[in-house]
């Protein structure tokens, strides 16, 4: 059952276009990634989900609401980290929890508990005493002990340890399991490989691929390497081989999977001592579609 729907989305800020037919469904229990670089698009999209911006064309429905003009019934059932958290800085971090978990009712004081020692907070101190990790923290446990179907998360570990990195990962983890729905919008790639079931990839204003990362792997590149007896010297020349690093009569590459049979063609020519194909990373993909421009 879809949770966000999102159909031909654009957005403009006067003559300038920061979102153009956007498209992405969210279904219920996925965790799905929303990557790209700054200025991609993905503030204004998380904005008009939050029904802080209008939509110029297009619609955005959560729950089958409209984002917008039925905000409000939306976010009893949401939440939300953002990458820069504020906070009122003479009250301590635990009346803060506090006072962001009443807004949906009774305070889930075991749960609660519970975040704030897996997080490592200490509760008792003011907030303009907290470092930018620990503002968010506070952030993250507010959001986190609230019984919600849609957690929204942009930028949710930064400024913390890496430790609290895999804090945040458990917890995300453990909310899949209960089949709750997750958009993450992150930076840190390895954390949206390991985590998303299905990856969004924007790029000026546009998404320009979507599907899990096993599906991608195999319509982008592969990594080889390739052991021989003697230099190949002309593998330079081939088409749809990319950064070739050599050492010695090792050969690692990148082929583009269309060129694929073409390469294991060449290479069968030659005096092959071993070769071995690696799954791509996320880094790897996201880098081959900006390289190509998205094509």
């Amino acid at each position: 059952m879809p949770i966000i729907e999102i159909a031909n989305l654009s957005k403009k800020f006067g003559s300038f276009t920061a979102l153009h037919n956007v498209n992405l469904t969210v279904n219920q229990g996925e965790v799905v990634g929303f990557i790209g670089p700054n200025g991609a698009g993905k503030s204004t999209t998380i904005r008009i989900l939050l029904g802080l911006l209008r939509p110029s064309s297009g619609s955005v429905r959560i729950f089958n609401k409209d984002a917008f003009t039925q905000a409000i019934p939306i976010h009893k059932k949401m939440a939300y980290v953002p990458g820069d958290v504020t906070l009122w800085p003479n009250l301590t971090g635990g009346q803060v929890i506090d006072i962001l978990l009443q807004m949906n009712g009774p305070i889930p004081t075991q749960r609660r508990d519970e975040l704030i020692t897996l997080f490592q907070l200490d509760p008792t101190k003011k907030c303009q005493t907290y470092s930018k990790g620990n503002r968010q923290k506070i952030a993250l446990i507010a959001a986190l002990a609230t019984e919600a179907d849609l957690y929204i998360f942009d930028e949710p570990t930064s400024g913390l340890d890496p430790l609290m990195e895999r804090v945040f990962q458990q917890c995300v983890k453990e909310l899949q399991h209960h089949k709750k729905t997750i958009l993450l919008s992150s930076h840190i790639l390895s954390e949206v490989e390991r985590l998303c079931d299905k990856i969004a990839i924007i790029k000026d204003g546009t998404i320009i691929e979507t599907g899990s990362l096993q599906t991608m792997q195999h319509v982008t590149r592969a990594l080889y390497t390739v052991d021989v007896q003697k230099p190949l010297d002309d593998l330079y020349q081939q088409a749809g081989v990319f950064d070739i690093q050599q050492d010695g009569l090792r050969y690692t590459f990148y082929v583009d999977n269309s060129a694929i049979p073409h390469v294991m063609t060449y290479l069968a020519m030659h005096h092959i001592v071993s070769i071995t194909s690696m799954p791509l990373t996320l880094e790897d993909l996201f880098m081959a579609h900006y390289e190509k421009g998205g094509d």
